[in-house]
């Protein structure tokens, strides 16, 4: 167990008042990015509501809810666009609320991508509260709401519901809710193919804890075995019950459950890529022929540098591949940072693979800040730097860049927006 581990968590309504003051002000930063989108579509005489709720991946979605798995696009270059791209937690999420209410499934996805953005703040308050503390933990959230995409996260998109199930499923593990991480982990499978990134997260923590509970089982050996044994009649006084240390091995049910919490996490993940295998007859690997019809892949990011080098071809391309590189170069040193200040490694091993996946696929270069958007424990440095400043500084900073996000977003979806 770690020190994380063992620390008490506060009760669900003691949990709620504490994260209160981050839930108001993300809340007060998206009202601003959805007033500020709204005014701009209607200068423009298009509908908002269209842009988040009926527009690129959005559609796709409510296609899988209305019409199941099938549905695909061939283009004119031989490319075939599936629906089986897209995981099933959100539109089967959609389909449950059309069941329900008199709402379309489009106004669904609207419904659970606000109420899965409130649950990710809050679950991204409560990792960074529980590594760094409360103040910190509500510059984390506001951080995560002012990014330039933010805007995304009131969209009808899986990126919400994703961070929610990410967030919750790595609090579960640093408090040592092995069978809520792996469930959690188990959903967020069914949610994006970066699930995979949450799964790792709860078994290298799980593995990382079977190691600590054999040294501190053989340590525990050893000192029995080298301690003296009492003199013949001496009486040994009874010590008093003392909770376990951090290098106390775990009693048998704590490991029974964080084998279990193993077990659940991955079949999110390999359930839906093996029923797509299935599906197309085309086995195991049925899936990345899916997204090879969408020319996306992965080749270590390859073809993203090509794309970046190209920028320098001629002016004023050459002007985004330098943001482009400053972009990728802040990243890798905020995950960099990120190491340095010791964060806990199932965090660690989470962003990695949510920043690996993401600037290393081979398509989709616009979409890459999207991508990113669920590794927000990249945010944990500039949140810690924030926590420490004054409070009118930060909250000047923060207010200046809300307006800015807000604007940024209005002009991305009335414009190229999200592919």
């Amino acid at each position: 167990m770690t020190d994380l581990e063992t620390r008490a968590a506060p009760t669900r309504a003691g949990a709620l008042r504490r994260a209160a003051p981050a839930l108001a002000g993300y809340v007060a930063v998206r009202a601003l990015g959805l007033l500020a989108l709204f005014l701009w579509s209607a200068a423009r005489d298009k509908s908002a509501y269209t842009l988040l709720t009926a527009r690129w991946d959005a559609l796709w979605y409510v296609r899988v809810a209305e019409l199941g798995y099938g549905y695909e696009v061939r283009l004119a270059n031989g490319d075939v666009h599936s629906n089986l791209a897209f995981f099933p937690l959100l539109p089967w999420l959609e389909r449950l609320v059309a069941a329900v209410s008199p709402l379309s499934y489009a106004d669904g996805g609207f419904l659970v991508s606000l109420v899965s953005s409130l649950a990710a703040a809050w679950g991204i308050f409560a990792v960074a509260d529980r590594v760094y503390g409360r103040r910190a933990g509500v510059c984390a959230v506001l951080l995560w709401a002012v990014l330039p995409v933010g805007i995304v996260q009131s969209m009808a998109y899986s990126e919400s519901l994703f961070t929610a199930l990410a967030a919750w499923s790595l609090y579960a593990v640093l408090t040592g809710r092995w069978v809520t991480a792996g469930t959690l982990a188990l959903f967020a499978g069914l949610t994006r193919p970066v699930g995979l990134a949450v799964v790792a997260a709860v078994w290298v923590a799980a593995l990382a804890s079977f190691a600590r509970d054999r040294r501190a089982a053989g340590a525990a050996a050893r000192g029995t075995q080298d301690a003296p044994d009492a003199p013949p009649g001496s009486e040994t006084p009874h010590a008093p019950d003392t909770p376990p240390g951090p290098e106390t091995p775990a009693d048998p049910g704590t490991r029974l459950r964080r084998l279990l919490g193993m077990v659940l996490a991955p079949l999110g993940t390999a359930g839906y890529v093996l029923w797509v295998g299935h599906h197309t007859g085309k086995g195991p690997l049925g899936y990345l022929d899916v997204q090879a019809g969408w020319r996306n892949g992965f080749d270590g990011g390859w073809a993203f540098a090509r794309f970046v080098a190209d920028k320098f071809t001629s002016f004023p391309a050459a002007l985004a591949g330098v943001g482009l590189i400053i972009g990728v170069a802040s990243v890798v040193w905020l995950y960099v940072t990120g190491v340095r200040q010791r964060q806990p490694l199932p965090l660690l091993v989470y962003t990695g693979v949510v920043t690996a996946l993401a600037l290393c696929a081979s398509s989709y270069f616009g979409s890459k800040p999207r991508l990113l958007l669920p590794a927000f424990p990249l945010l944990l440095p500039l949140a810690l730097a924030l926590a420490g400043a004054r409070i009118r500084r930060s909250a000047a900073v923060l207010g200046v860049v809300a307006v800015a996000s807000a604007v940024y977003g209005a002009f991305w979806l009335n414009g190229s927006g999200p592919p």
